[in-house]
């Protein structure tokens, strides 16, 4: 049997309503909730608020929209990513809240410091990467061996160094070859290298 303009009474209102009104329930004989949703979501605040706990006035969100708790704004759905287990198929918080906050996570993930932590390095590196002293500085760097952070670099002072494999020796030759002050074996005719004499 179809649900459309089935109605159920609210147990706390009394009031006969659509069953589109009531949330699921599977435990209940008809599979919707005793209360209706109004119902319910002002039993919830007056439960928190005899616990002592705030909770936040529900938003008005028209159709096609949610609100996001976490920057407290109604966005339309394609600002969302997909969540095929939440009710209503869309995430918990919008794109730019899961990414800044995924951000954050993969600091503390990656290397153990918060985004707070981070920038006060970048305060005290006055914002510039520590090798080139010219870029701004927004790469974590890290030891690979040890896990410990050194510093934030530019991306290619970074990748400068993990291409050079952290190793200080192959650095220090790098530096002496582009002081022309390494020892490079001649070059034969056909541009072959010759053997030492």
């Amino acid at each position: 049997m179809s649900e459309s303009g089935v109605r159920k009474q609210c147990s706390r209102c009394q009031k006969a309503l659509l069953l589109e009104a009531f949330a699921s329930n599977r435990s209940m004989p008809d599979g919707r909730q005793a209360y209706c949703r109004v119902c319910s979501a002002e039993y919830y605040r007056q439960r928190q608020a005899a616990k002592g706990r705030t909770v936040r006035e529900m938003a008005v969100v028209p159709a096609g929209n949610k609100y996001c708790p976490q920057c407290e704004e109604v966005k339309p759905h394609d600002q969302w990513g997909r969540n095929a287990t939440s009710s209503d198929g869309y995430s918990s918080y919008c794109k730019a809240c899961r990414a800044v906050q995924g951000r954050a996570d993969h600091l503390k993930r990656q290397y153990g410091i918060t985004e707070a932590e981070r920038d006060q390095m970048i305060a005290s590196q006055m914002g510039v990467c520590l090798i080139c002293l010219s870029a701004p500085a927004v790469h974590v760097d890290h030891c690979h061996r040890t896990g410990k952070v050194r510093g934030v670099l530019c991306f290619n002072c970074n990748s400068a160094i993990g291409k050079l494999r952290d190793n200080p020796a192959t650095a220090r030759r790098a530096a002496a070859y582009l002081e022309g002050t390494v020892w490079k074996p001649p070059l034969g005719a056909s541009g072959a290298c010759l053997p030492p004499s």
